[in-house]
C-alpha cells in the first residue's frame, strides 16, 4: 500500500494491508480535508500518523518525488501558477530595469550620492507596504481575491506601459523611477500577499506545502528568465522594452486568472464589522490568538529587511567590483533564480526533510553567512556560485516560513495574517537607505559584508529567543 503525508510517503512491501497497521490522527478533526480523488484524508495540523508494524524494516520508509503533484492534481493551482509566473516575470524585469536606470541616469548627471539612489529606488517599492498593506489584506478577506488581484493587474499593465513611452520620448529623469517604483510597490503591496494566499484557496490543507514549494517556481524561475533576457535587452536595445515587455506580461497573468477558480475557500458573508475591527481582529489573532505566527514574523525580518538590500546592490557590485555591465549584472541576479528553483525543485521533490521550525532557523543563519561571502567574490564564477547559494537558503527558509503560518491560520482571516506577515518588508527602504549611506561612506564590498554581520548576529539571537519556532514540526 502506498500512502502520501505533505512531504513523506510511507510503503508498505504486502499485497495487503497487514491487520496490525493502525492509522490514527492527530490534532483537530475538523481541519482534516480530503485530497484529490482517490487520495486518503489529512495533513497539516491534523496530519495523519501510521504506526508501522513492528516487523516491518526500517528501511522500507522511503521519500516519494512529488514535485509536481499540485500542478497535476489541481486544474485551477494550473492557473494560478502560470498567472503568478507572467506576474513575478514582470516584478523581475522591473526590479533590474530600474536599478540600472537610475545608476546611468545619476552617472550622466554627475550626481554624488548615486550608490544611495540606485540602493533605495529598489527599496523603495516596499515602503507602501507600510500603510496599504494591511488594508489590501483585509479586502481580501471580505471581497474576491480574484477579482482584485485582476485589477491591480490591469493598473500596473497601464503604468509599465506608460512608463516605458516616456522612456522611448526621452524625457525620462531619475525621480521619475522613484515616482514610478512608488506606484508599483502601491499596487503590489496589495497584490503580492493576496495572490499568495490563493493558493491556500486552489488546494486542500493536505497540499499546502506541495504547493507553496511549487509556487516558488513562479518566483525563482523568473529570477532566471527576466533578468537573463532583461540585461540582453537593455545592452542591446535599451530600457523601455524592458518595461513594454513588463506591460505585455502583467496582461498576460490577468488572461489566466480569468478561468481560475477557487474551490477551497469559505464563502464569505456580509460584513457586520467595520474594516478598523476586521483589522483588530487580524492584529489580535496574531499576537494573542496564535503566537507562534508572531514568532515566525519576526523571524523573517532577518532575511526580508536585514538581507534583502544585497539585491539592490547589484547593479553597483557588478560595476565597481566585477568592473563589469548590465548583461552581467543579469545573469548574476539570474544565479539567484537558479538557487531558488533548486531550493523549490527539492523541497516539492521530497518534503522538508527536517522539522520545518528548525529549518527556517537554520536557513536565516546560512543566508547571512552566505552575504558575508558574497562580498568577498571578487571573481565572476565564485560571484556566481555563491550568490545562488544565498538564494538558495533564503527560498528554502521563505517556503518553510510561508507553508507554516498558513498551516497555523483559518481562511477567514488569510488575507490579513499574510498581508501583516508581509508587513516587515516595508521596513526594506530604511535598511536601504543605511546601507546606501554606508556604501557612500565606504564601499560596496563593506556595505554588503555589514549586511551579512547583521544578519548573522541577529540569526544567533532568534535561535536564542524565539522558542516557539524550534519545535514547530
Amino acid at each position: 500500500m502506498t500512502w502520501s503525508i505533505f512531504d513523506r510517503q510511507w510503503i508498505f512491501d504486502h499485497s495487503v494491508d497487514p491487520p496490525n497497521q493502525r492509522i490514527s490522527f492527530l490534532g483537530n478533526p475538523k481541519r482534516q480535508n480530503s485530497g484529490p480523488e482517490g487520495a486518503p484524508p489529512g495533513l497539516g495540523l491534523g496530519a495523519p500518523s501510521i504506526s508501522q508494524p513492528r516487523n516491518l524494516p526500517r528501511f522500507t520508509r522511503v521519500p516519494r518525488l512529488q514535485t509536481f503533484d499540485s500542478l497535476k492534481n489541481y486544474r485551477d493551482f494550473r492557473f494560478l501558477f502560470t498567472s503568478n509566473f507572467c506576474a513575478n516575470t514582470a516584478l523581475w524585469f522591473q526590479l533590474l530595469s530600474i536599478g540600472w536606470l537610475v545608476r546611468d541616469l545619476t552617472a550622466a548627471s554627475s550626481i554624488s550620492s548615486s550608490a544611495l539612489l540606485v540602493v533605495t529606488v529598489g527599496g523603495i517599492n516596499t515602503l507602501p507596504r507600510l500603510l496599504v498593506g494591511p488594508w489590501g489584506g483585509v479586502l481580501g478577506d471580505r471581497l474576491d481575491r480574484r477579482k482584485i488581484v485582476m485589477a491591480c493587474m490591469i493598473i500596473m499593465a497601464v503604468a509599465a506601459f506608460g512608463f516605458s513611452m516616456i522612456i522611448r520620448w526621452g524625457l525620462v529623469e531619475w525621480w521619475h523611477a522613484y515616482i514610478y517604483v512608488l506606484f508599483a510597490g502601491l499596487v503590489t503591496s496589495v497584490s503580492q500577499p493576496l495572490r499568495q494566499t490563493l493558493i491556500a484557496n486552489t488546494v486542500p490543507r493536505e497540499s499546502f506545502g506541495n504547493a507553496y514549494a511549487t509556487n516558488v517556481f513562479t518566483i525563482t524561475g523568473t529570477r532566471i528568465i527576466g533578468p537573463f533576457i532583461g540585461g540582453f535587452l537593455i545592452a542591446t536595445l535599451g530600457f523601455a522594452w524592458n518595461f513594454t515587455l513588463e506591460s505585455a506580461l502583467y496582461v498576460a497573468a490577468i488572461l489566466f486568472l480569468l478561468p481560475m477558480k477557487t474551490p477551497y475557500s469559505l464563502a464569505r458573508e456580509a460584513a457586520k464589522v467595520s474594516v478598523f475591527a476586521d483589522l483588530k481582529e487580524g492584529i489580535s489573532f496574531i499576537f494573542r490568538g496564535e503566537r507562534t505566527i508572531l514568532n515566525l514574523i519576526i523571524l523573517g525580518i532577518i532575511p526580508n529587511v536585514i538581507l534583502h538590500p544585497t539585491w539592490f546592490l547589484l547593479p553597483l557590485f557588478t560595476a565597481d567590483v566585477l568592473h563589469l555591465g548590465p548583461d552581467v549584472g543579469g545573469i548574476l541576479l539570474a544565479a539567484t533564480g537558479v538557487g531558488g528553483f533548486l531550493s523549490g525543485l527539492a523541497i516539492a521533490s521530497v518534503g522538508f526533510v527536517f522539522p520545518k521550525g528548525r529549518f527556517a532557523l537554520g536557513m536565516v543563519v546560512a543566508s547571512s553567512v552566505s552575504v558575508i561571502m558574497f562580498a568577498q567574490s571578487h571573481w565572476l564564477g565564485l560571484a556566481i556560485v555563491v550568490i545562488g547559494l544565498m538564494a538558495f537558503f533564503q527560498a528554502s527558509f521563505r517556503t518553510a516560513n510561508g507553508t507554516l503560518i498558513q498551516g497555523l491560520t483559518p481562511d477567514v482571516l488569510r488575507g490579513r495574517v499574510t498581508s501583516l506577515q508581509s508587513y516587515n518588508s516595508g521596513f526594506v527602504v530604511l535598511t536601504s537607505l543605511a546601507i546606501g549611506w554606508v556604501v557612500d561612506l565606504t564601499n560596496v564590498t563593506f556595505g554588503i559584508m555589514a549586511v551579512g554581520g547583521a544578519g548573522l548576529a541577529l540569526s544567533i539571537l532568534a535561535i536564542a529567543t524565539l522558542g516557539r519556532v524550534r519545535p514547530l514540526a
